[in-house]
């Protein structure tokens, strides 16, 4: 059965009304609009929602995200699995400020991450961070505007600050904000957070764990992580569109799981794997996974009789697979991936040896061709297929937990 994953987007305006960027939120189902959960669950599925399920161009297009951080972020227990290109880091209300803190925010400040400050309330102790922030966020619903006067001024000490009005919903809170020449503005006033749904196969909880337990070496073979992730298309296929958003900006692009592990780099895909862990999705059916899995290493298979690459061949056979799935199209996801113009062109218009190769692999799961012709390699692609999801299952939960909770704080 096909889960959906649902991610809450609520506009950020300039005091023009020009949308400027978004808050992602947290949202367990599509009808939950008034979710307030703000743990490190919340947040792990933010993350990981937002930037491999959707991919990140997907949600905000070219905009800057704001998410919310706990303290496991904030302080490094759990490493940020992206830079700061796209991202402002909101630290929550919730987060008492301690010397822990303070070093830990210094340190993403320094790495060129922008800090918010969220619900700011003079005397919490956030008062520290101002230093720090490049933005603050004012309640003026619930907030306490008998100080407002004052708190706005010791922002403007700062000149790299700029003020976010937040939870405005009357045409006098909008006025607040003008009178104080709040910069930018959030709230029901203006718009109501949007739920965006996406169908979803999560890679399973024994590979994840797999993948995590290989990347604790910090000698691991590159071949071993990309056999690893190779073997779990749901995983294959995240790991490909966080791909997507590093390769922002990059020429380059890949016809292969290998070359996408290459452009992410270990050290995200170690982090990127570690939230997948703390989110602790329900696990995807294998019997689907082994379908579209099949399919890929039929495709690789296949390649040298089309003079095409193994590794593209891969890709296209996985990105069809999954996208049957999916409730989408092989063009449609092929649009959310930095693929080769020869992998693209194979599956949005069937062009190319690729393309030939994916059409002679449905003509064969039709029952169009010969049996004879592929029976072979249909075989061995079941077979590899089948031992490899088996595999993951020596990663039994009583080893799960000698080994501890991988990936949760400390």
């Amino acid at each position: 059965m096909l889960d959906a994953v649902h991610v809450g987007r609520q506009p950020i305006f300039d005091a023009d009304g020009v949308v400027v960027a978004y808050e992602l939120l947290f949202r367990g189902r599509m009808d939950d609009i008034a979710s307030g959960r703000q743990d490190t669950y919340a947040t792990s599925a933010v993350m990981v929602n937002a930037f491999t399920e959707f991919g990140i161009a997907e949600v905000a297009g070219n905009r800057p995200c704001f998410i919310n951080l706990t303290r496991e972020f904030v302080t490094g227990q759990l490493p940020l699995p992206f830079g700061p290109e796209q991202v402002v880091l909101e630290v929550l209300e919730t987060v008492d400020v301690d010397d822990e803190v303070i070093a830990g925010l210094t340190a993403l400040a320094e790495a060129g991450y922008k800090i918010a400050l969220d619900d700011f309330v003079w005397g919490s102790g956030h008062e520290r961070l101002l230093g720090l922030a490049s933005y603050v966020k004012l309640d003026l619903l619930d907030g306490d505007l008998s100080r407002l006067g004052e708190i706005v001024a010791a922002c403007r000490e700062h000149p790299r600050i700029e003020l976010v009005a937040e939870r405005l919903e009357t045409a006098d809170q909008v006025a607040i904000a003008d009178h104080f020449g709040m910069e930018l503005r959030q709230g029901y006033a203006l718009s109501r957070p949007q739920v965006l749904s996406t169908p979803s196969l999560s890679p399973s909880r024994l590979r994840r764990l797999e993948l995590v337990a290989a990347l604790m070496s910090p000698d691991v073979p590159l071949d071993k992580v990309t056999s690893i992730i190779v073997s779990d298309p749901a995983l294959a296929l995240r790991v490909l569109r966080v791909s997507n958003s590093v390769a922002a900006g990059v020429v380059s692009r890949i016809s292969s799981v290998r070359q996408a592990v290459m452009l992410v780099g270990l050290t995200r895909i170690r982090r990127w794997a570690t939230l997948m862990v703390v989110d602790d999705v329900a696990e995807a059916p294998e019997e689907q996974l082994l379908t579209a899995l099949t399919q890929a290493r039929l495709c690789e298979n296949l390649a040298p009789r089309f003079g095409a690459d193994p590794g593209a061949a891969f890709v296209a056979g996985l990105v069809t697979g999954m996208a049957g799935l999916m409730a989408s199209t092989p063009a449609a996801m092929a649009e959310q991936l930095p693929l080769t113009i020869e992998v693209s062109d194979a599956l949005t218009a069937g062009t190319g040896r690729l393309g030939a190769l994916l059409t002679a692999v449905r003509a064969y799961e039709a029952g169009e061709w010969g049996s004879g012709e592929l029976a072979g390699l249909s075989l061995d692609a079941m077979r590899w297929s089948t031992r490899t999801l088996t595999a993951a299952h020596r990663f039994s939960p009583g080893a799960a937990r000698r080994r501890g909770p991988v990936g949760r704080a400390g």
